[in-house]
Parts: structure tokens; sequence; C-alpha cells
């Protein structure tokens, strides 16, 4: 890893606060071009055509990686030009989100998760609280008010926001106790450690879902019960409306009284 990589990602971890995850997909991404710091456009052009065969996401992904460096080379003075400029970022399909149903949500909070109850306090946070994976992992009972019935959540960005707690979702992460809630006071376990837990739970059963769809769930039912959307982009931290529009989706209901109107 050259000096120029080291430099930014000890930027982006001190100055910008970003996650452990996004840390290691910078990582990731700048070691596969060679001597990025110094690379020039045709270099960068060779590297993105090898990369096609990659699914559009990733490759977006990939590209907003790289201009965060040079961003960073340019904001810093390393270098006056983003070899990155001639590229144009790829069409990402839209997906209605296939958010996870009533009958697999109550497995995965019933008998069949009792011997596994961090991973159920995990479930609940994301299908009624509407968490990241990360976040639930992070969450602390310190910043868990009863009273006000709030939980005071670090998201992206360590941007904290303010998310509703339902009696069901203090039902299902309960008994309080000092210090983590997932794992019950005990020592906290990383955003992927967790996920890699529900996950394995979700195979074992037979459940085609992740756990980003928990949080899928809760916003596609908030915004088809009417809620306001401005709050909802609030509470689950998003940075954009363009973000709860994807999201809002028409409703089974509404569906289901157009195709009978069809007949």
């Amino acid at each position: 890893m050259t000096d120029l990589v080291a430099d930014f990602l000890a930027y982006a971890e001190r100055d910008r606060n970003r996650s452990p995850h996004t840390i290691a997909r910078y990582r990731a991404v700048l070691a596969m071009v060679p001597d990025a710091g110094h690379a020039t456009p045709e270099e960068i052009q060779v590297w993105w055509e090898s990369r096609f065969d990659m699914s559009p996401g990733t490759r977006a992904n990939e590209l907003a990686c790289l201009r965060s460096f040079y961003k960073w080379m340019g904001k810093y003075d390393h270098r006056p030009d983003d070899p990155t400029r001639r590229l144009d970022p790829p069409k990402v399909p839209n997906h209605v989100p296939r958010a996870i149903g009533s009958s697999d949500l109550e497995r995965l909070l019933g008998p069949l998760s009792v011997d596994r109850l961090d991973v159920r306090r995990a479930v609940a946070l994301g299908a009624y609280g509407g968490l990241r994976v990360s976040e639930a992992a992070g969450l602390d009972w310190a910043d868990v008010d009863i009273e006000s019935r709030r939980m005071y959540v670090r998201g992206k960005g360590q941007k904290e926001r303010a998310v509703g707690l339902s009696p069901i979702l203090l039902d299902k992460i309960a008994p309080q106790v000092r210090g983590n809630v997932i794992t019950a006071g005990g020592r906290p376990i990383s955003g992927q450690t967790l996920q890699r837990k529900v996950n394995r739970l979700m195979e074992r059963h037979g459940i085609d879902h992740s756990f980003h769809d928990l949080r899928k769930r809760g916003a596609s039912m908030a915004l088809a019960k009417g809620m306001n959307p401005a709050a909802v982009r609030q509470m689950f931290g998003w940075a954009s409306m363009e973000t709860v529009a994807s999201y809002a989706v028409v409703g089974d209901e509404e569906l289901d009284r157009i195709a009978e109107a069809m007949v």
C-alpha cells in the first residue's frame, strides 16, 4: 500500500468518520489499480474496461471509491487532475424493494431463534426499528430512552438520529441491562459478524432474504400507511428524498384492488 493510499485511508477514518466497512472497501478498490496515486487517465480507462463484466452496482461503487480518493488528492494538492474524469457512472437498474414477509419474520422472531437471542434482537431492531446491521450491532442501552420511547442511533458518517421505540420492539430486545443491546450487556460484536449470524439463521431455515430486507419492510410499511416521507427519511437516516421515493411503492391492498378492477 502506497503512502498516498495509506494517508487517504487515515483521513477517511479520522477526519471523515468513515465506517470500518467503507474503509475496507476503499482499500480493496484502490488495490485494484496499480500505483493509483499516479495513474494516468489511460491507465484508469484500461482498469475500467477490465471491470465491464461486473454488475452496474459494483462498478458504480468502485468508481465512487476512486473518485473519493482523487477528490482528497486534489484537496491536499497531491495532484491537480482527476484521472477518472472521462468515465461515466453505469446506470444502476431500479428494483422494487422486496421486503421480508410477515410469515418469515414471525419464524425469525419465534421458537426458531430462542437459542439465538442475540440474532433475534437484531432481527427485531431491523424490522421494527429500521436499523442497519452495523447500527444494531453497536446499539447500547445508554442510548435507549424508555421513558420517551426513543433510541439514539449513530449511523453513516457518525450522524446521530432519533428512532421511535414501539412497545413490541422494546419487548423483543428486553431485558434492559447495562451495555450492548444485542449481546445483553456482553462485549459488542461487529456489524459483519452480526450479518453473518443473521445470514446463517436465514439460510438454515430456507428464508431467502437478508438483514437489509428487514429494514425494507419497515420503510415500505411506514410509507404505505401514509407516514410523512420527510420524517421517514430522517428516521431511517437517508441522505436524500430520492431514496425515500424508491420505497414509496404502491401498497399490497391497492394493488389487489387495481387487479380486481381490471377483471
